[in-house]
């Protein structure tokens, strides 16, 4: 697994504030409520939570590679969907 500059940021900005962190990661979604809360409900869940988020990212990556993979909630990541090859199918061929 190899740690980038945009993770050490998201790393600094996750010991300042979890949520922000996870907001730049999932947009507004169910883990920023999950993370705001866990942070109102004492400071350090919302940090592991936070971390777990950026090493399911940096995993992600790895797994991927660098934009090879979208966010698809609950703290999970897919591929990215793969267009098909220039005349591939029977669309637009002849017989």
């Amino acid at each position: 697994m190899l740690v980038t500059g945009g993770d050490i940021c998201l790393i600094l900005v996750t010991i300042l504030l979890p949520p922000l962190a996870v907001f730049f990661m999932t947009g507004c979604s169910a883990d920023l409520c999950i993370n705001i809360l866990l942070t109102i409900l004492g400071y350090i869940p919302g940090h592991i939570h936070a971390f777990w988020l950026i090493y399911r990212r940096i995993k992600a990556r790895s797994a991927y590679g660098e934009g090879g993979y979208v966010y698809t909630g609950n703290a999970t990541f897919a591929p990215a969907a793969v267009p098909a090859p220039a005349g591939y199918g029977a669309v637009g061929t002849t017989y």
